[in-house]
């Protein structure tokens, strides 16, 4: 009987074994192929950047100053924004440049000295707001 309990713990063991090694290798393979529930810090989702533009005048004369203020979102404090307006189907940047300001906001003034409608915009990147259309006359 004594023989008996050794063969039967053996194979106890053994299976044990066998399962554990099992186990673990299946494991290993669904940690390696699916991916962690829960974000690190390193590989947190990114909100993406807004920017909204309102003009303080809807017409000007030619030559006069359009002034655009607006609000950030996700982007730092002191980020470069630019101001571009729509010419011949493009968009061209202009030198009017400013910074997001503390609050998220900021503001830019640019003079138009081309007639007719202008559309423009403030960007960032690839990062742009609507566009705003101003009448020059």
């Amino acid at each position: 009987m004594h023989l008996t309990l050794r063969r039967c713990a053996r194979g106890v063991a053994a299976g044990a074994l066998s399962a554990a090694l099992v186990s673990a290798g299946s494991a290993a393979a669904v940690a390696v192929t699916s991916p962690s529930p829960m974000p690190t810090r390193t590989h947190m989702p990114t909100k993406a950047a807004s920017i909204t533009v309102r003009a303080d005048h809807s017409s000007v004369k030619a030559g006069q100053s359009v002034t655009l203020t607006g609000r950030t979102a996700n982007l730092a404090v002191g980020t470069k924004l630019t101001v571009q307006h729509l010419s011949n189907g493009k968009w061209t940047t202009l030198r009017a440049t400013t910074a997001v300001k503390k609050g998220d906001t900021y503001t830019v003034s640019t003079k138009l000295a081309v007639k007719g409608k202008q559309e423009l915009r403030v960007v960032h990147g690839n990062t742009h707001s609507k566009t705003v259309t101003v009448n020059v006359t």
